[in-house]
């Protein structure tokens, strides 16, 4: 039963450990594919891997007789509204200025959750997460020393993406009363697929560009960064998302999502050769201590509710 209890963490942590890589493979496949072509093509890997699964029996998806309305909704909150909110915000704004809007989602996670799914969260917990989500910033306001656009649009988009991602988690949590993690991640890989490469679709009849619609994986480039974007970072690890909302709170869950930048902090630094500063080593200690008060405080609160 304890292993059962933390199963739920660990997939927590591997997940972020996922998500904080595929920024690396990100930076690679865009050096031969457009923004729109990377996202369409994992979704459509990994809608094509997820079928095949399912064809073969190794994984199992019933939709039958079930009522699609809240996982498709959830859906289109993430990836698909998720997606393109953050993308047309990076776009518009300066790197810190997006770090520091997307550090914010955990804490609009944990008062959605009270607000939405009434579940409870302490002073402290609430103090933990709001530490966890300081040091994602400190590390934003350290290494692009706060570069600020002015791009009040830009911002408004980044606002979205919080929103977005936010129900995504409420949707997830409330889609998991009836659907399996894999179904709901089943549903998210198809509508992500069919969404992006309908837009891509229409971006290249504009241009009269449909007949090199797939050229960019002609690149040899292009197949490590989609293979590991596609399975590992959109099958595997919204899986593991799925799995972990379903299990715990998704106020303690979203929290996790931090360590992903610590991860990719790791990764810059050990794979790209990137320069590793004495902020990032605060801000990943500060960063830890905040995801660890989150749980730890979580099972102190389940211990004297049990008492009581």
């Amino acid at each position: 039963m304890r292993n059962n209890k933390y199963l739920p963490i660990f997939s927590a942590i591997i997940y972020s450990t996922i998500f904080g890589f595929s920024f690396m493979f990100s930076k690679i496949g865009l050096k031969v594919m457009t923004p729109i072509e990377l996202i369409a093509f994992r979704f459509l890997l990994a809608a094509l891997t997820m079928t095949l699964l399912k064809i073969f029996g190794i994984i199992k998806v019933n939709l039958k007789g079930k009522s699609l309305k809240i996982v498709l909704l959830t859906s289109i909150c993430e990836p698909v509204l998720y997606f393109l909110f953050e993308s047309l915000g990076i776009n518009m704004t300066s790197s810190s200025e997006a770090g520091l809007m997307i550090a914010l989602i955990p804490v609009f996670v944990a008062i959605f959750s009270m607000i939405f799914l009434h579940e409870r969260l302490s002073p402290i917990q609430l103090g933990f997460i709001v530490l966890s989500v300081g040091g994602v910033i400190f590390i934003n306001i350290m290494k692009d020393s706060l570069r600020l656009s002015g791009n009040f649009l830009g911002i408004i988009f980044l606002f979205f993406a919080i929103i977005s991602s936010s129900f995504y988690n409420i949707g997830s949590k409330k889609s998991s009363i009836d659907f399996t993690p894999v179904e709901i991640t089943y549903v998210m890989m198809w509508i992500g697929a069919i969404s992006f490469n309908t837009v891509l679709i229409i971006i290249n009849l504009i241009k009269g560009n449909m007949r090199n619609y797939f050229a960019p994986l002609a690149h040899s480039q292009a197949i490590i960064p989609l293979l590991y974007l596609g399975i590992l970072s959109s099958i595997v690890a919204f899986f593991m998302v799925n799995y972990t909302i379903s299990k715990i709170p998704v106020s303690q869950s979203s929290v996790f999502s931090n360590l992903c930048t610590i991860v990719s902090i790791f990764a810059g630094v050990v794979i790209l050769k990137e320069d590793f500063f004495w902020y990032d080593f605060i801000g990943a200690i500060v960063i830890l201590i905040g995801v660890w008060g989150t749980v730890y405080f979580e099972e102190k609160e389940e211990i004297l509710g049990q008492l009581e």
